[in-house]
């Protein structure tokens, strides 16, 4: 085989794998936009069951209550080991997941490291769960916050998805180690972190385990707020 013959395979191999990733960018595009139910859901009256879900362009995080007549979770969660303030002083618990090294080691997105942002995608990797301990809900800026109001069953179901999050031992939830801002910690969770199951497919898989409209692809976390819809006011 002469050198152009050789020159001519590469460029056809090279073609089709640049169509085979555009073509797979084009799929989870209209997967990121399709919803799941094109339905609309009955919306839940009363709010007495109620999570919120905050996004930014890179990350979802749910907000729960600590109690009420439905879950408690200080039956399930040690809550001293959030962080220096009193367990009795946190009304709502902050809920994220993400990749285990990436997550402990980056305190803010302007913070964050080239090389385990590649490292997170480029392969699966161990998950934390990070927990943090709220006197209320916070609306932080450049996030979007919506309140979804669900029935005592959803409630539960997403709590029982929430709790089977951690990776627990002998002794319950594994912690790794403190959060950076002194009311949270991250502990070892279940899965594992890659490019197509992110922060925000676990957070989708949590909706979804409470009847609550999701896209297809989750892995976008504009995507998973777009489909979400608000159901009671984002207040106390």
């Amino acid at each position: 085989m002469n050198d152009r013959a050789v020159w001519k395979r590469v460029g056809q191999a090279g073609l089709y794998g640049l169509g085979g990733i555009l073509g797979t960018i084009t799929l989870l595009a209209i997967a990121a936009v399709t919803p799941r139910q094109w339905h609309t859901p009955t919306q839940q009256t009363g709010c007495k069951y109620r999570v919120y879900v905050a996004g930014d362009v890179m990350h979802t995080n749910f907000f729960v209550p600590v109690h009420n007549d439905a879950f408690d979770w200080g039956q399930h969660l040690n809550l001293a080991t959030l962080g220096k303030s009193k367990p009795a002083d946190y009304r709502y618990l902050q809920f994220g997941w993400g990749d285990r090294t990436f997550y402990v080691e980056t305190p803010s997105w302007d913070k964050i490291s080239i090389s385990s942002a590649l490292r997170s995608l480029l392969r699966p990797n161990p998950a934390a769960l990070f927990v943090k301990g709220h006197t209320a809900v916070p609306h932080y800026p450049n996030e979007t916050l919506k309140c979804i109001s669900l029935d005592q069953a959803q409630y539960l179901k997403l709590m029982h998805f929430l709790e089977a999050s951690f990776q627990t031992n002998s002794q319950g939830q594994e912690l790794i180690s403190r959060g950076h801002d002194g009311d949270s910690s991250f502990y070892i969770a279940t899965g594992r972190y890659s490019a197509l199951k992110t922060c925000n497919s676990w957070t989708a898989e949590g909706l979804r385990s409470a009847d609550v409209n999701t896209p297809l692809w989750g892995g976008l976390a504009p995507a998973v707020m777009h489909q979400l819809k608000d159901s009671c006011k984002c207040g106390e």
